[in-house]
């Protein structure tokens, strides 16, 4: 695999901060596709893993960043998300980054490698936010094709076993499912309604 995914982590963060826009204070405490989290929770976790990826992408540790952005305040989740995604922007501007090696999560991985890794968390939070929300947005499909090929490609169902693997196995897409309905349920989401 060699593309250049810093425009698709690009256009998958612009949809995050519109859908994040959308996210109203009596929404935070409400139900997502991710059992354990709600609203604030997810929106803590995107806005943290965020941060995590920028951090790899200046050459420091990402694996001494929690997962989690905190104290962010009710009615500044747009301010904290543009914020930590400016910081990827910068941290991932030179080229040289896409085919140095860096250690995330799942292993030790070219930065290429990895930013893709984030665009498919990126992209499969998007669901779960707009799940949550009721679909307020229409969603790229290009993103979800793409994160897609990157699940099926680094996730074969063989391997979700393990219990720190934050996706379960495969589930049936619904009859009609879209790129997202079918990225959703290739990690084990189902929709919430």
């Amino acid at each position: 695999m060699n593309i250049d995914p810093r425009p698709l982590y690009t256009r998958a963060t612009e949809q995050i901060a519109a859908l994040v826009a959308t996210v109203r204070p009596e929404q935070l405490a409400g139900p997502t596709p991710c059992a354990e989290f709600d609203v604030r929770t997810l929106l803590s976790h995107i806005a943290g893993g965020t941060r995590r990826i920028a951090v790899v992408g200046a050459g420091g540790d990402g694996m001494a960043v929690r997962p989690f952005l905190d104290g962010v305040e009710d009615d500044r989740w747009s301010v904290a998300y543009d914020e930590v995604r400016t910081e990827v922007q910068k941290s991932w501007a030179d080229d040289a980054r896409l085919d140095a090696l860096v250690t995330v999560p799942w292993g030790e991985a070219p930065g290429r490698i990895a930013l893709s890794g984030y665009v498919m968390e990126a992209v499969t939070h998007t669901w779960d936010l707009s799940e949550s929300l009721g679909r307020p947005l229409a969603l790229d499909p290009e993103l979800a094709e793409f994160a897609l090929g990157i699940a099926r490609r680094v996730l074969p169902d063989e391997r979700r076993d393990d219990e720190e693997l934050p996706f379960d196995s495969a589930v049936p897409a619904p009859e009609g499912a879209d790129a997202y309905g079918r990225l959703a349920a290739y990690l084990g989401r189902r929709p919430l309604s």
